[in-house]
């Protein structure tokens, strides 16, 4: 019975310590937890201020100079051209350009066959075009190619095709997070995702980099995952905000809700941005266009999560609650 005892006396000892949930977990054992602690919402007027800087010069630069569209937008002339052999992008390019001419190229069918896309041309300039390729990049049959010419309408039409699908992508998020959180957590969540938006065009005007129909959908790619990564920050900050006592400050339960998810945020932005690098350093021409804007627009999504979304909901409850004291004093 004796040796029984101390037996079960040992087990109680070693039994392993429960740690409490994390969101039950205090402000301070967060910043313990955290090497690199510091307090995020106290800093957001720097945040704001960064973003401003980075918004201000791509507005002007969207205002002045606009966007490089690609053929898709403003026309232009596609080739699809069957070759007897492999062929490279870099001899096709060098072709085009010892013609003076600029495109895209795109290979398929195991690099046999290439869709190249440029300005629209006349006869002479498509027939030197072709015969440059065919000495320079491969042969092929002159008879096979097949040319389709891209209006400019159709350009215009996918541009307001577009700007529909961001209008309808916002409105939903807005009702979305309005009906999942609180209002103004949706009106935050718009503004950031149209910070990272802006921030996308921006840098592709003030550099001129061309934008082709894929361009749109990396965009729209960008609203999801942004929008993704802000609600699980908010989703924290319900929970936290829910064992809230009075005489707990609503800026240091959003803090501690930020540190709380910061790692799985940047786990994630690190893991997708090693796919789009690689997308961007060995796809191609063809999908230039597109990884670039989702290196930027998921760089951003990340940042504008962390440092502008839920401080711009600290900063819009606080002007909020400063209007209701103004308007009822007797309250305060």
């Amino acid at each position: 019975m004796a040796d029984k005892y101390k037996d079960k006396k040992a087990l109680k000892n070693t039994a392993p310590v429960v740690t409490p949930a994390a969101s039950e977990a205090s402000y301070d054992d967060v910043k313990h937890d955290h090497r690199l602690y510091f307090n995020i919402v106290k800093k957001r007027y720097i945040w704001f201020a960064l973003s401003l800087l980075l918004l201000i010069p791509g507005i002007v630069s969207l205002c002045t100079q606009g966007l490089n569209l690609g053929i898709d937008y403003k026309g232009g002339s596609m080739f699809t051209i069957q070759f007897n052999e492999k062929v490279t992008q870099a001899d096709i390019n060098q072709a085009m350009d010892s013609v003076g001419l600029t495109g895209s190229v795109q290979l398929t069918n195991g690099d046999m066959s290439a869709i190249v896309r440029t300005e629209a041309l006349d006869q002479t300039k498509r027939d030197e075009l072709l015969v440059t390729i065919q000495k320079q990049a491969g042969t092929f049959d002159m008879k096979n190619v097949q040319e389709q010419l891209v209006q400019p309408a159709i350009g215009n039409e996918l541009k307001s095709d577009a700007i529909k699908a961001l209008a309808v992508a916002s409105l939903l998020i807005l009702i979305y997070v309005s009906f999942r959180f609180r209002f103004v957590y949706a009106v935050s969540s718009v503004i950031a995702l149209l910070h990272d938006i802006l921030i996308t065009l921006g840098l592709f005007s003030i550099f001129q980099w061309e934008i082709d129909a894929a361009f749109i959908a990396a965009i729209l790619t960008i609203f999801g995952y942004s929008i993704n990564d802000t609600v699980v920050i908010y989703d924290r900050i319900r929970e936290n905000e829910r064992r809230m006592k009075k005489k707990d400050s609503f800026e240091d339960m959003v803090d501690k809700s930020v540190w709380q998810t910061m790692g799985r945020s940047v786990k994630t932005v690190c893991t997708v941005l090693i796919a789009l690098l690689a997308i961007f350093l060995l796809g191609g021409e063809s999908t230039r266009s597109f990884s670039l804007a989702m290196i930027i627009g998921v760089f951003f999504g990340a940042y504008s999560s962390i440092c502008i979304a839920s401080q711009l909901v600290v900063e819009i409850k606080k002007r909020t609650s400063e209007d209701n004291k103004k308007d009822n004093p007797a309250e305060s």
